[in-house]
């Protein structure tokens, strides 16, 4: 079972170990989260995904446009974009309108259900299928996603049902970081320090981490 040493050598704040180690004992423990290298990748890959477990929303202010331009494709037009750089709020309207079970920019389900939790989960459809496994009213209180429990039930949902338990038990961690982050492959090299890092906490000094 994961302990605060452990997840604290990870590379967690101790106060945010604090707060979230009961919950990832729970989620591992509900979603077979339950070997070192499996515990290891969800701590590392998540861990790069919310800045060490403390950024469970996404962060849709931008200053340059040619950031917006190159992170969305609905708005590659560098005038486009521009008018959306200190948007948030019509920025996810826009790039998330009628994609994930989301209705037209006008209904407002881009801000509504941008992303949140462990896995940054986006979109109504996606919220509701969630909500569904989970047990939790989540497409009703979206918000509750970025509260520290339900973001990783929804991040260890996530993981099991894209059978990334699969991917660590290989320690296949492009596949996972694929898994959660699309094909762009956003921070892996991070993803990797930070999975291999974790898993040097979990085992035993006399273990020889073998990736």
């Amino acid at each position: 079972m994961l302990t605060l040493q452990q997840l604290i050598a990870a590379g967690i704040t101790p106060t945010v170990a604090r707060t979230f180690l009961p919950h990832l004992v729970a989620a591992s423990q509900r979603f077979d989260i339950s070997t070192p290298r499996r515990i290891a990748a969800f701590i590392g890959e998540y861990s790069q995904e919310t800045a060490g477990f403390t950024r469970l929303e996404e962060n849709l202010y931008y200053t340059d446009p040619a950031r917006i331009a190159q992170m969305f494709s609905a708005l590659r037009n560098i005038e486009q974009a521009r008018a959306f750089t200190r948007q948030p709020k019509a920025l996810a309207n826009r790039v998330y309108a009628n994609r994930n079970g989301n209705g037209a920019e006008a209904t407002g389900d881009g801000w509504t259900y941008r992303g949140r939790g462990l896995p940054h989960l986006t979109g109504r459809r996606n919220y509701q299928a969630a909500g569904a496994a989970l047990g939790l009213p989540l497409e009703q209180h979206p918000d509750r996603v970025a509260e520290p429990e339900a973001a990783v039930l929804v991040g260890a949902w996530y993981w099991k049902s894209n059978g990334l338990n699969e991917h660590a038990d290989r320690w296949n961690l492009a596949a996972i970081t694929r898994g959660i982050n699309g094909a762009a492959m956003a921070g892996h090299a991070d993803r990797v320090e930070r999975c291999t890092r974790a898993l040097e906490a979990l085992l035993p000094a006399t273990s020889p981490v073998k990736p």
